[in-house]
């Protein structure tokens, strides 16, 4: 620990040279950092100092050392203050206990009393700084938690189902800033190269390294918005929110476009809205917008502007474009694509087909392909193509006519069993990562990258799954694993809180001790008490 500065301020210059001179400052650890004669001298020295320890007079000209002190307690909470005093009343010292001035000392001062009361004053601001320590590193913990939060809170404001005071109320809640005049979405997904369910190293890296350049920037909120896909929310005044839009958009594609491998990203943008109410609204056409990427595979950033100018040069073909056509469009819905975009994605479609659909020999290709590229995505995901047999509506007679509702219905029965083995396999991987946890939760080191590299899945995709089927991150699910422990070793061992700190899997016996009492609202003392109960 650096030494402590030490301030003095005392009228009398007898007594502040006797301190200054009389305490060898760097034997016992302090920086004798400045001295003053009055309050009202001191406190620019004292602002600019800022001194650890601040050693003050109570009577003194000018500004008394009451008054003296709370100003720099408002100012300076961290400063730790000793009032010296010759007059042995109690209305002073009431006033100074209000203050929370950590020492009184009657004058003459010895030696032996300053430098006993200088050691006290320090070892209560080293448990105060190991006190900070422990709430930053609950925090450093928690953050997964609070992400959690924030995906609740993002879910709803874009749902549409929050007031305007519930969403500024919650916001505060979880240190959101949504103090602006304009806002936009920006939605966009990345994982590696035939890497459905996140297991690439490489996209969860940069993904990483992405969220942590967003973040950056306090004008750009980001919330995960699915498994694999994020939301940025961009605010800024009205005449900026182009420009705010357009470098988000450049963060994301700097880092992924210089990425080692290639990556499948899409990055799809709203429609600017000047109220908090018309966030839904700006989120549903950044939703319309990312459905593009499957009609526009080769299209990585999707505005409204760019899907304008493509449409319109697909309007002008005359004949059908083999890309248009393209069987893997559907191949590639099947596999990314969710139910919500599904009814989008079949009207672009049709679309961007255009009057080829009136041709009877592309409607039976096209029913055809339909089937044959549904039935080939569905096995390319390792699922068993008799599964989607049994869903697959037959082609019947009026299927030609009706070819937008039959593609519908194949494009649904796909993406559901695609879904629904998903939720298995992540169910699954919760079963495993629940086991790994109850069989480790004690150990010092269990982590979420220790239980990802166990269960071999990225740490960014075993959040996203833990968080959504559980309803509580892995920090708070193991925390909770740990201090339940913890209270029955309490309750029925007489065992000693360091022993049981170590026996749940905490190094140190003072942050489980800050833990217990943050999570259960009592030092595992008081709990072994009984006196939660009182």
């Amino acid at each position: 620990m650096e030494p402590l500065k030490v301030f003095i301020t005392e009228d009398e210059s007898i007594v502040r040279e006797g301190l200054r001179d009389m305490i060898p400052w760097e034997q016992y650890g302090f920086v004798f950092a400045g001295e003053a004669s009055d309050g009202e001298t001191a406190l620019p020295m004292v602002r600019r100092i800022r001194p650890d320890i601040l050693i003050t007079d109570i009577k003194m000209p000018f500004m008394d050392g009451l008054e003296f002190s709370r100003l720099v307690s408002r100012e300076l909470p961290a400063t730790r203050i000793i009032i010296l005093s010759g007059y042995d009343d109690f209305e002073y010292a009431r006033q100074a206990i209000e203050l929370h001035v950590d020492q009184y000392l009657l004058k003459p001062i010895t030696k032996a009393a300053m430098v006993q009361a200088l050691e006290q004053t320090r070892s209560r601001i080293e448990e105060d700084q190991k006190q900070q320590e422990y709430l930053q590193q609950f925090i450093r913990e928690s953050r997964e938690y609070e992400h959690y939060e924030r995906r609740d809170f993002f879910e709803k404001l874009v749902g549409g189902s929050l007031t305007v005071p519930q969403i500024y109320e919650q916001a505060a809640r979880l240190e959101i800033d949504l103090d602006a005049e304009c806002f936009n979405i920006v939605l966009f997904s990345l994982q590696g190269p035939d890497q459905d369910r996140g297991y690439s190293a490489e996209a969860s890296e940069r993904l990483e390294t992405l969220i942590g350049n967003l973040y950056r920037n306090p004008d750009l909120l980001v919330f995960r918005e699915g498994i694999l896909s994020y939301a940025v929310l961009v605010k800024a005044q009205k005449d900026k929110i182009d420009e705010r839009t357009a470098r988000c958009l450049d963060i994301i594609r700097t880092q992924c476009e210089n990425a080692e491998k290639e990556l499948d990203w899409h990055a799809a943008v709203g429609t600017p809205v000047e109220r908090l109410s018309g966030i839904p609204r700006c989120y549903m056409d950044a939703g319309h917008a990312m459905a593009f990427r499957h009609i526009m595979p080769g299209e990585h950033v999707l505005t409204a502007e760019r899907i304008k100018a493509v449409t319109a040069e697909q309007e002008s073909y005359q004949t059908i474009d083999s890309g248009t056509a393209d069987p893997m469009l559907i191949r590639g819905f099947i596999r990314q694509g969710t139910a919500a975009e599904l009814d989008d994605f079949v009207s672009e479609y049709f679309d961007a087909i255009g009057s080829a659909a009136d041709s009877l020999m592309f409607r039976n290709y096209l029913i055809l392909s339909a089937r044959v590229n549904a039935l080939a995505a569905i096995e390319e995901l390792g699922i068993s193509r008799s599964l989607l047999m049994e869903r697959l509506p037959m082609p019947g007679q009026d299927a030609g006519k009706d070819l937008k509702n039959y593609l519908t219905e194949v494009l649904h029965a796909a993406v559901s069993l695609r879904d629904e083995e998903t939720q298995r396999q992540g169910g699954k991987l919760l079963e495993n990562a629940l086991e790994y946890i109850d069989r480790h939760y004690t150990d010092e080191d269990m982590s979420l990258n220790t239980l990802a590299r166990a269960i071999n899945v990225s740490t960014n995709y075993l959040s996203a799954i833990f968080s959504q089927k559980m309803g509580i991150s892995f920090v708070e699910y193991l925390t909770q694993k740990r201090m339940t422990r913890a209270k029955q070793l309490l309750k029925q061992s007489r065992k000693r809180t360091g022993d049981i700190a170590a026996e749940v899997g905490y190094r140190d016996p003072h942050y489980f001790s800050f833990v217990f009492k943050k999570t259960q609202g009592c030092t595992p003392r008081e709990y072994r008490g009984g006196e939660q109960d009182k």
